[in-house]
């Protein structure tokens, strides 16, 4: 007897799904526990696994269809007799190619064609001799008292006026572009060069002809647009990101910070660090310590808006945001404030490695009360994030650039990082954001506070 494939329960508050891809055809064996279907969610992807041993005997839904909770995917036979292979379909026996009468071969042959052939007039070559003036102009320049030039005899006036324009010396002409122009029959005094001492160079005797780049190869693959549907999680992001704009009084202050201490921190311990708690030390558990005790210190930062309450949190769920090839993917490091800096570290690789893998689940992007976001990764100097409903505060790292600043009177150069805070300004004013941003930076410049919880 055959067994049902339907939806699982995909968590709080999902009903229905996108079939995304079948992992499996038609008459395919498959082991229990095995995954048939990848379903994608507004949140995450899940995969539906076999309910049994046996043959995929039935696809009842298509790759890009709606499904609720408890919808029919297919069935699994536990044996192949009912199983209906799909090329069965196609009798190989009556298929064969058409055949072409011999009329309509002779009809379709290509009669020969001969054709005069003319002699070709013999043509001496004009060789301009060397003559005992002076080399020209410098080493990038066709010199004509170093190389003979051959030249059209033809005795016409196009030949002339060509012969006329190529062998000018008054002009400075590289000798690439020389040869193009003279090859074209191109007038080299109709060309302004761009080299150095106005020197004709090849690329404007290539952009006087109009010659231009190849189309791209995705245009020539795809044409000049080419339409592709959203995915659920494109939609998804594109919605909350935009009710974000909407619902909340969004501002953004900066700071910059000296990364100079963290940084030889780093070089210092992270060979013993990763020697000892198997993970390397980077740059996001120390942020996120500085930003807890940031928070302990303004409550507001961590807090959100639920109808006309503020709700604060006195727990500390950390937000990280992780670029994949699907889409952006916010997992929390839940009770930050509790963990060690090789347990954030852990945490954070762990996530990043399910977002990347499309592994990530829903309990693993929910229950967030601050968003850290790091545009750095991509070179992003500067940037204004948006928030992360129904959080009210989302900081961007940037990129790490030397810079000159002064400290206790010298200048000197220090690796700079801006620092972006954007928040709700309906419950956090603009003094408890500039406040939160200068304790991080602090703590940045001062890493053995982080230790000290100050």
């Amino acid at each position: 007897m055959s067994e049902k494939i339907v939806v699982p329960t995909l968590g709080e508050s999902v009903t229905e799904a996108t079939v995304a891809k079948w992992l499996k055809n038609k008459g395919d064996k498959v082991s229990s526990d095995e995954p048939l279907v990848e379903l994608e969610t507004d949140k995450v992807n899940v995969e539906v696994p076999s309910p049994s041993n046996g043959v995929l005997e039935s696809i009842s839904v298509k790759e890009g269809e709606t499904v609720n909770v408890g919808a029919l995917l297919g069935s699994i036979s536990p044996t192949k007799s009912s199983v209906i292979n799909s090329t069965d379909d196609i009798d190989e026996k009556k298929y064969s190619p058409p055949k072409i009468d011999n009329d309509e071969r002779k009809k379709s042959s290509i009669k020969s064609v001969k054709i005069k052939k003319e002699k070709q007039k013999s043509v001496e070559p004009l060789i301009l001799e060397k003559k005992d003036e002076p080399k020209v102009f410098d080493e990038q320049l066709l010199v004509l008292n170093e190389e003979p030039l051959v030249l059209d005899t033809a005795h016409d006036e196009k030949a002339e006026e060509k012969n006329k324009n190529i062998i000018s010396t008054d002009l400075r002409v590289s000798p690439s572009a020389r040869k193009i122009a003279f090859e074209k029959n191109i007038d080299l005094k109709s060309i302004k060069g761009s080299g150095k001492n106005g020197i004709v160079l090849k690329e404007d005797v290539m952009s006087l002809m109009g010659v231009k780049p190849a189309p791209s190869e995705r245009k020539i693959a795809h044409g000049p647009e080419e339409r592709i549907k959203m995915t659920r999680l494109r939609l998804t992001i594109a919605k909350r990101l935009k009710e974000a704009q909407e619902s909340a009084a969004m501002l953004t202050t900066f700071n910059e910070v000296n990364m100079y201490e963290v940084i030889q921190m780093r070089k210092e311990y992270k060979e013993d660090f990763q020697n000892k708690y198997s993970v390397k030390l980077g740059f996001m558990s120390f942020f996120v310590k500085a930003c807890i005790i940031g928070l302990k210190n303004y409550p507001a930062i961590n807090a959100e808006i639920q109808g006309d309450e503020i709700v604060y949190k006195n727990y500390y769920n950390i937000s990280i945001a992780v670029g994949t090839d699907r889409g952006l993917v916010v997992p929390v490091v839940k009770n930050s404030d509790e963990l060690s800096f090789a347990e954030i570290e852990k945490n954070i690789n762990t996530l990043g490695q399910k977002a990347k893998d499309g592994k990530i689940t829903i309990e693993d992007l929910q229950g967030g009360t601050f968003t850290i976001t790091n545009g750095g990764i991509y070179g992003s100097m500067l940037s204004t994030p948006i928030l992360n409903p129904p959080q009210s505060a989302v900081l961007g790292m940037h990129n790490i650039v030397e810079r000159a600043i002064v400290e206790n009177g010298d200048v000197k150069v220090r690796p700079i990082m801006y620092l972006a805070l954007s928040y709700d300004h309906r419950i956090i004013d603009g003094k408890e954001a500039v406040s939160f941003l200068k304790i991080v930076k602090d703590s940045l410049e001062q890493p053995k506070r982080l230790f000290l919880n100050l």
